[in-house]
Order: structure tokens, then C-alpha cells, then sequence
């Protein structure tokens, strides 16, 4: 129970930091591809902040090498493929359907959480598993 209380907390962190990101995105630039664009800087903001607080609080992960850690990173990412989906779709479904910034956000935040649980579950059986992590 403890350790799925601090997913969550973290999880909020990464969600906090991708939904900020896309805010600050929006306010430097409102151009015709504003939006898509602001989805995809909190995307990237987001995988690298959750990353970084997964393999040390979550996992107790310690790379090898930068090399080692690069491997790992492109696995972690590859597995939020899917995940990223759900994301996208649930923020870009509100969009549509609300046309508010407020709501886009608010489908952004179900769409995390949804690929949060799931994307640990991915995680714990393919990325952070001393026989899933590469070595250099």
C-alpha cells in the first residue's frame, strides 16, 4: 500500500510538471499547431520527470553506465508507446468535445492516470527486471 501511495504522489508530480509544461508551451506560442505541439512538449517534459523519479523511488534502479541508463531510458520510453496513447486520446477527445483549455487539461489528467496504472504494470515486468535491463 505504501508503495502504491508514492506512485501515485509521483505520478501527480510527472502529471503537475507535463500539464505545466503545455501550459508554458501555449503561452510562447498560439500558432495553427499550438495545441499538438503543447501535447508533445508535455509529453517529453513528463516521460523525462517520471522516469527519473520511477527508477529511484520506484524501482531502486541504478544504471551501469550513461550508456546502460540511455538502454533503459529508450525501453522505459517504448513501453509508454501505448500508454501515450490512451493519454493523447482522452486529452485530444476533450478538446473536441469541450473546446476549453480547462477540459483539454482535465482529459489529459484522466489519460495519465489511466496510462500511469498501466504503465507501471509494463515497468515492473519488462523495464525495471534485472533480466529485461540491458548491459553494456
Amino acid at each position: 500500500m505504501k508503495l502504491a501511495a508514492i506512485y501515485a504522489l509521483l505520478a501527480a508530480i510527472a502529471t503537475a510538471t507535463n500539464i505545466s509544461a503545455q501550459a508554458a508551451s501555449l503561452l510562447v506560442y498560439t500558432g495553427a499547431y499550438a495545441i499538438a505541439l503543447s501535447i508533445m512538449l508535455g509529453t517529453g517534459v513528463g516521460l523525462i520527470v517520471k522516469y527519473a523519479l520511477d527508477k529511484r523511488y520506484i524501482f531502486r534502479f541504478k544504471a551501469e553506465t550513461a550508456a546502460h541508463d540511455s538502454k533503459v531510458f529508450i525501453l522505459y520510453a517504448s513501453t509508454g508507446v501505448l500508454t501515450t496513447a490512451v493519454f493523447w486520446g482522452f486529452e485530444l477527445s476533450f478538446h473536441a468535445l469541450f473546446g476549453t483549455d480547462q477540459m483539454r487539461y482535465l482529459g489529459g489528467v484522466i489519460g495519465l492516470a489511466i496510462g500511469y496504472v498501466a504503465k507501471y504494470e509494463l515497468d515492473k515486468r519488462f523495464v525495471f527486471r534485472p533480466q529485461a535491463q540491458p548491459t553494456c
